[in-house]
């Protein structure tokens, strides 16, 4: 307020009231007035400074919000991935628009040189767009999420028809289970990724409203785009989410079923093998109490564990098996490659046949076997479905060609069709004939020494010459015999060194060695204690004459 203004104001109070007016009162009045306006503006400024600042040390909290937010959505989540794509893909098909519609104008009205460089540059780059639209053709289908948001696969539920498609249907349900829990962690993730997207919006706004420097519209509607894209996403998975909980629980409980079924149809059918399994133990037991020999009891014990394991295997054929006629054709078109490549199991199999039905061979017999220019002799220990197992003993054949007993020998059932088999006790005959030869010298007594041999023969194998006759008699029944003498066999033949005496005899087929050894040393015996009988051996004699010693003859004879 000016002076004049004050000596104005002045008069009219002392017209108006009667008053003197004091021109130097007026003046300092003046002077406090216009102190206290310039104190109100400089709190006017501060007020302001310190509203700036505060607003900036909001917008600086804002942003730091935001950088917060922006780390806790990682660049490695699977929707964020999957959205950047499809604006990747959105942009590349835009940029593929444009410059088919640029590639378009060119073709008709590129007439310069550099126009038609551009059209050449525009076409190759138009190749490459649409090859990356190709790749990324998933990415941008009508919803961007496809492959995230769509359940997996529920393929047709395996029928469980047997025992072992029971671990099937139990890892068929753990795989159900895993997938569903992989789902619902997806949707998981992108409830937390909206919560967020929602939080950084939010911040977004408050920086526009207090934030008068920058331009916000554009992110915020980039932010309200993808948010509601989002949001789409998630409402369409919580209505697939529950449709596929419940075809999960339908196909859980479907096979939960089968496995029911299965596990009752195991239980019978153990039920059934158990009572099988008891049956022939007490078959068994009955054989052992009642049959003493010991063959018929392997025989017995034998039939009975074959037909015990046929029983049920038939009982599982028949209880698995829903088509037998598919299986037979589906076996009749298989049984020549299975033959060809089984073609020796086959043949055991049916060596194991001939032999046990056949009667040729039994456990306890003591056979002889032609393998590869050896022959081995020795005891059945057992008759199984593809081999024979014989304990080699020690026989002739050990001693004379082999060197070697105690082994156990493992034969093949086909053997019985191709190689030489030989059976020393078959059926009831349980003897052979062994042989010893003895040479003599030309001037011996050769009819004292057959006569000597005869007897000592007779004398050692008159038991076995009884047995034999017995079994041999036996034997008529089944087999057509017509030289049946069992007594000792004495034979002589002429040799370049001496008279060879053959002696022929029965003997026990499990102690040929032992009888021959005792009759061996007899006819030594004998034979030492006749005059009129020498033992031919190699011999050398040396004539010496007395009219010329320097003339000697060496002549080799047997004396």
């Amino acid at each position: 307020m000016s002076l004049k203004s004050l000596l104005l104001f002045g008069l009219f109070l002392q017209v108006l009231y009667g008053a003197p007016f004091d021109i130097l009162s007026t003046a300092s009045v003046e002077s406090n007035a216009s102190k206290e306006m310039n104190l109100t503006q400089a709190d006017l400024d501060a007020q302001k400074l310190k509203e700036a600042l505060a607003i900036n040390a909001k917008i600086q909290e804002y942003k730091k919000q935001l950088q917060n937010l922006k780390t806790q959505i990682s660049d490695e989540n699977m929707w964020i991935k999957s959205y950047a794509s499809y604006l990747t893909a959105m942009d590349v098909k835009n940029n593929l628009e444009k410059i088919k519609a640029r590639i378009k104008y060119l073709k008709r009205h590129a007439k310069t040189d550099s126009d038609k460089s551009e059209l050449s540059a525009l076409i190759d780059k138009q190749k490459i767009l649409a090859s990356q639209i190709n790749n990324l053709k998933g990415d941008f289908a009508l919803a961007p999420f496809s492959e995230l948001i769509t359940p997996p696969s529920i393929d047709k539920i395996p029928e469980i028809t047997n025992p072992f498609d029971i671990l099937t249907g139990i890892s068929l349900i753990k795989t159900f289970d895993s997938n569903f829990e992989e789902y619902k962690k997806k949707r998981e993730a992108l409830i937390n990724l909206i919560q967020i997207l929602q939080t950084q919006l939010r911040v977004y706004k408050h920086l526009e409203s207090i934030d008068k420097e920058h331009d916000y519209k554009d992110i915020i509607a980039k932010q309200k785009m993808q948010l509601e894209m989002f949001k789409r996403a998630l409402d369409t998975m919580n209505v697939t989410m529950d449709v596929y909980q419940k075809r999960l629980d339908v196909a859980e409980v479907n096979i939960n079923k089968s496995i029911k079924r299965q596990v009752y149809g195991l239980a019978k059918i153990g039920a059934i093998i158990l009572f099988i399994f008891l049956v022939f133990f007490l078959l068994k037991l009955m054989v052992k109490k009642y049959i003493t020999d010991n063959e018929r009891f392997y025989m017995a014990n034998k039939i009975i564990t074959f037909t015990n394991f046929t029983i049920i295997i038939l009982v599982l054929f028949f209880n698995y098996i829903e088509n037998a006629s598919y299986i037979v054709t589906i076996l009749g078109f298989a049984s020549a490659g299975i033959a060809i490549a089984m073609k020796d199991w086959f043949m055991s199999l049916l060596g194991w046949l001939v032999i046990v039905f056949g009667g040729s061979i039994h456990v306890g017999d003591r056979i002889r076997v032609d393998l590869d220019g050896m022959k081995y002799v020795g005891d059945v220990l057992d008759i199984s479905l593809l081999r024979i197992t014989i304990l080699e003993d020690i026989t002739l054949t050990s001693i004379m060609q082999n060197r070697r007993a105690g082994r156990i020998i493992f034969i093949p059932n086909n053997y019985v069709f191709t190689k030489m088999i030989a059976n020393y006790t078959h059926n009831s005959l349980k003897t052979v004939w062994d042989g010893i030869k003895i040479t003599i010298t030309f001037d011996s007594n050769h009819k004292k020494a057959m006569h000597l041999v005869k007897e000592i023969t007779k004398k050692y194998s008159k038991g076995y010459t009884d047995i034999t006759r017995k079994q041999l008699n036996k034997l008529r029944q089944n087999y057509s015999l017509k030289n049946t003498n069992v007594e000792p066999r004495i034979y002589s033949f002429i040799e370049s060194n001496g008279l060879d005496i053959e002696a022929w005899y029965l003997t026990n087929a499990y102690g040929t060695l032992t009888l021959r050894s005792v009759i061996s040393a007899e006819i030594v015996d004998a034979f030492n204690a006749e005059d009129d009988i020498t033992i031919a051996y190699p011999t050398q004699k040396l004539n010496v004459s007395m009219h010329n010693e320097d003339a000697i003859e060496h002549n080799h004879e047997l004396v």
